[in-house]
């Protein structure tokens, strides 16, 4: 991919990068002690729809009193607070962000970038109109065994098949056990954005199978099987299943990459280990930049502060939530989907729908989605 688009930096002023969460919810509760532990960030402000929610949130974190309110980018003004973190519900990740980045503020959202891909290119149309850095954390990528996985498969030389198994039994109750594809949709994602990482390269198509084991406690598919075509014909099987109690895989996953000079094995916890007919030993690891959400914290304070492109950008992390649309909607027709499929139809629903005229002319000047979308590293 070409060279990374540059993005406004926050200069250090001497003190924490300030912040508001928006959605006080059990996700944005634990984003709120995560930043407590962070010494370089400082949260200002709590925004919910329910002002009572954010002030029971505060109260839970030792900051009664901390600055509340419904309206994200208000309470930004009135704290003066350099950034949002969006830990709102899918559905409210497209006109939260895309308000922030329109007052000039940098967010980093959790995933997925928004409910859909054509609100996921909208977002990044925004973030390119803006100058302002949207990052998405993609937290399951901040795993020191995850980035020694992908420094150790430079030993199997070309790798050509990438499998992953999941299997787990969580009994969540509410809104996941009606959904039609809950583990599509709601995490799949993580799996599939791996595989990204470890490979270093896009999808280009995938067949996928969906169905709801006889004993799953799911009213839509609990389980599924799908088969990626990457950049150079490399094969990545998810196999996966949400209803599957006893010996449960770890919530990474367990993993296999096959190459011409060997495998490397990792169950998603421990080191990973490599097989090879010895013609290169492992390459060192770099360490992640913290771990889970910690980790996508971290390092969205160092993009701000020096410019240093981010994992997660939304321009490359689009593609992971196209995955699951892709693998959805092979499901649900029984044919193979071309990725370029699912982005230019987004693309087209994109264009349809914004109401922005400088994003739509933003969007319009794309000569394709891909290279729209070029710029950000993956």
């Amino acid at each position: 991919m070409s060279a990374a688009r540059s993005f406004r930096v926050v200069p250090a002023d001497g003190g924490p990068l300030r912040v508001v969460v928006v959605g006080a919810g059990p996700m944005g509760r634990a984003w709120l002690r995560t930043i407590a532990e962070n010494d370089d960030v400082e949260l200002v402000g709590i925004a919910d729809l329910t002002v009572a929610t954010a002030d029971e949130a505060a109260a839970e974190v030792g900051r009664p009193g901390l600055a509340t309110g419904a309206d994200a980018v208000e309470l930004v003004r009135r704290t003066g607070a350099q950034a949002v973190i969006d830990v709102t519900i899918p559905a409210a990740h497209h006109p939260v962000t895309a308000a922030a980045l329109h007052a000039g503020v940098p967010v980093l959202g959790e995933k997925p970038v928004a409910a859909t891909v054509a609100e996921g290119l909208s977002l990044a149309a925004s973030a390119q109109l803006s100058g302002q850095l949207f990052m998405v954390s993609q937290s399951r990528r901040y795993n020191d065994h995850l980035f020694t996985a992908r420094a150790h498969a430079g030993a199997l030389g070309r790798i050509g098949i990438v499998s992953v198994d999941f299997f787990k039994a969580p009994r969540f109750g509410g809104f996941r056990d009606a959904m039609a594809s809950p583990l599509l949709l709601d995490m799949a994602i993580h799996q599939f954005d791996m595989a990204r990482f470890l490979l270093g390269t896009d999808p280009v198509a995938v067949v996928c199978d969906e169905y709801n084991p006889a004993w799953s406690w799911y009213a839509g598919d609990a389980a599924a099987n799908a088969v990626f075509e990457f950049e150079g014909g490399t094969r990545f099987v998810y196999n996966g299943s949400w209803c599957s109690p006893g010996s449960e895989t770890s919530w990474n996953g367990s993993w296999r990459l096959s190459g011409e000079r060997g495998t490397l094995l990792w169950d998603g916890e421990g080191v990973p280990t490599v097989q090879t007919d010895g013609a290169d030993d492992p390459a060192p690891a770099e360490a992640a930049p913290g771990s889970e959400i910690a980790g996508s914290l971290r390092e969205f304070v160092a993009a701000l502060r020096t410019g240093a492109e981010p994992m997660g950008r939304v321009d490359a992390n689009i593609l992971s939530l196209a995955m699951v649309e892709a693998a959805a909607l092979s499901a649900r027709t029984g044919r193979r989907i071309a990725l370029d499929e699912i982005l230019d139809a987004s693309f087209e629903t994109a264009l349809a729908a914004e109401s922005d005229p400088a994003v739509r002319e933003v969007l319009g000047a794309w000569p394709s989605v891909r290279e729209g979308l070029s710029g950000a590293a993956r």
